[in-house]
């Protein structure tokens, strides 16, 4: 009797311990898994600025350009405003560099259509909001050099090969979206959703209050 209550005991010491050790490993993995969160979702968080002293009318041109190469985010993110500055003037070549930066995927006959309704009623100034010193005050004038600024924080980059980023209007309280995702075989960014491009404050010269 006394051999099988040692035995017992034994077991229940084993099991006891089994418990602590497991309990002591997924402590260990909680507790990296959130540190290495932490480190991610802090290097996430950043603006970068870009300036340009001339603005692409055409595909060429824009293939010129140094953010060209697509590699970076952000620079994908601050073209795209630069892009559509030509959406006014010539949709052929504003249409051509879109795809450019598109990618894989040519604009769609729905985005082509989004764009279109954006802009009805020639509201314009939409795009020219997004640069550094364009204001309801100035009628969304900007000055050359041309500066946008693009901010990413920690929900940027959190599905793998997609990046949300963030654009700052100056007709806007608060920055808007833009979708990108990131082709595996060369690492190049592209141009995913355009969805910076809702109403802000009308120019000066629009608003019937003013």
């Amino acid at each position: 009797m006394k051999k099988v209550l040692i035995i017992l005991g034994i077991a229940v010491l084993m099991v006891s311990s089994c418990g602590v050790l497991k309990r002591k490993a997924a402590s260990k993995v909680s507790s990296g898994a959130r540190v290495t969160n932490s480190l991610y979702n802090n290097a996430a968080n950043k603006d970068k600025q870009f300036t340009f002293r001339s603005l692409p009318q055409n595909l060429e041109q824009l293939q010129a350009m140094p953010e060209a190469d697509l590699k970076d985010p952000y620079a994908v993110a601050a073209l795209t405003v630069a892009v559509l500055m030509r959406y006014e003037s010539s949709l052929d070549d504003c249409y051509e560099m879109l795809n450019y930066l598109k990618g894989p995927e040519e604009l769609s006959a729905y985005e082509k259509g989004f764009l279109r309704d954006r802009f009805e009623g020639k509201k314009y100034y939409k795009v020219r909001s997004f640069f550094a010193g364009a204001t309801p005050e100035n009628d969304y004038t900007p000055a050359a050099p041309y500066m946008v600024k693009v901010r990413s924080n920690s929900t940027s980059f959190q599905a793998d090969g997609w990046a949300t980023l963030w654009l700052f209007s100056g007709g806007a309280d608060t920055p808007r979206t833009i979708k990108l995702r990131q082709k595996k075989s060369t690492g190049q960014w592209f141009l995913s959703e355009i969805q910076f491009l809702s109403d802000i404050r009308l120019p000066a010269s629009a608003d019937p209050w003013n």
